[in-house]
């Protein structure tokens, strides 16, 4: 080819090659364009899948890298039905965390106790919202009517955990009151437990049929089983009563109960003397002879002369800050009152306080003794036991030597 031909045939070229570039342009801007567009409605349902789900993005894991965020983004955003639903099938139970518990562990726990049915689902939510590394140790009240995000925020939230309450043995229900105006579990008011427990608010009893007895003015003094007890952070005062109740209903067997029958007692009159048993001494192996020296009174026609009486009856000590006046005076002795049983024979109108298992059981099984009397041994070392007599004369020998 000439070079005339050349620089002829160049423009065509360059004609050709602009027209190619031109089309390749227009190919890649149509592309981008329905890339775009196809982008633009998989974000508008995309959008409208999370916000159906109720998954917010703005409180994500930081620490997810984007594609990790994007797939549990997508993932939980089209499984918004799921989320909204019942993550399980059981009723209320009790569940624990265990310290170092991996989420794996958890969610495995989870399933085995029916709390929940999609555990893939639960560990991306807690992955998401980085709530794997957030469990709380404890115990939990948990069903399987909550819902994934429920679920997690049950167990993630310490504020959701269960309470532990300790009351121990012989405690009055003043002092049970005082105890939670001290720790303020729950929800539950100290006033209205107190109320609800004097009967001065009303209290359905009808599930409580060894209450039937109980007559109308008289209090749940003496029913409140001493123990721990784990409730929900949104347990109130008629909650805490109702366990406490159902619990001396277990632990009061029907052997124990027909026992006290045999003795001539009802369950309430059981309970009284079981309640100064508890409150006379704090040695477990000593409580069987301290009933049957009450039992032993009763029978005998004798007062009790129980100063845990008189202190129930005296009351609250300003100056010791305390219900149970330590040491009694003559005057106090010869206080008028229902419950004193130095000025009033037989029993008193109600339980002085809430005794604990064994001096129900002292009750139900005393000691075989003829003793009438008992004083604190004053010359043992410590003085925390008792010293018996079966007369007047003997008795008044061992209260000279605490003297």
């Amino acid at each position: 080819m000439s070079g005339n031909d050349l620089e002829q045939a160049r423009p065509e070229v360059t004609r050709r090659r602009r027209r190619s570039c031109r089309t390749s342009l227009l190919l890649l801007l149509v592309l981008a364009c329905l890339t775009a567009t196809v982008l633009a409605v998989s974000a508008v349902r995309w959008q409208a899948a999370l916000r159906n789900s109720g998954i917010s993005t703005l409180g994500a894991d930081p620490d997810l890298n984007f594609a990790q965020r994007l797939y549990l983004q997508n993932y939980l955003a089209n499984r918004g039905d799921e989320l909204r639903q019942p993550a399980g099938d059981a009723d209320d139970i009790s569940f624990v965390i265990s310290a170092g518990a991996t989420a794996d562990v958890v969610v495995n726990n989870l399933v085995e106790s029916d709390l929940l049915n999609e555990p893939e689902l639960f560990l991306n939510y807690l992955r998401f919202y980085g709530l794997d590394s957030a469990l709380q140790t404890g115990q939990f009240t948990l069903n399987g009517r909550l819902t994934v995000p429920q679920l997690a925020a049950m167990i993630t939230e310490g504020s959701a955990r269960d309470i532990v309450l300790n009351f121990l043995p012989g405690m009055r229900l003043e002092e049970i009151a005082q105890y939670l105006t001290v720790t303020r579990p729950a929800d539950i008011d100290p006033a209205e437990f107190l109320a609800l427990a004097r009967r001065q608010r009303r209290f359905d009893l009808d599930r409580y049929p060894f209450l039937n007895s109980l007559p109308a003015q008289a209090s749940l003094e003496g029913f409140l089983y001493p123990d721990t007890y784990i409730v929900p952070p949104n347990a109130n005062a008629i909650y805490l009563l109702d366990q406490m109740l159902q619990n001396f209903d277990r632990q009061v067997t029907p052997a124990m109960r027909q026992a006290f029958g045999a003795q001539g007692l009802s369950l309430s009159e059981a309970v009284i003397l079981a309640s100064i048993v508890e409150r006379e001494t704090m040695t477990e192996e000593e409580r069987p002879l301290i009933a049957s020296v009450f039992l032993n009174r009763v029978q005998a026609g004798m007062p009790l002369q129980a100063d845990p009486t008189v202190q129930y009856a005296v009351g609250f000590q300003e100056d010791k800050s305390s219900w149970w006046k330590v040491p009694l005076s003559l005057a106090d002795l010869e206080f008028e009152h229902p419950f004193n049983t130095y000025t009033i024979p037989g029993l008193p109108p109600g339980p002085i306080a809430n005794p604990a298992l064994g001096s129900l059981q002292a009750i139900a099984e005393p000691a075989q003794s003829d003793y009438l009397f008992f004083v604190l041994d004053c010359l043992s070392n410590p003085a925390s036991r008792h010293v018996f007599s079966r007369t007047y004369e003997e008795h008044l020998v061992h209260v000279q030597n605490c003297r």
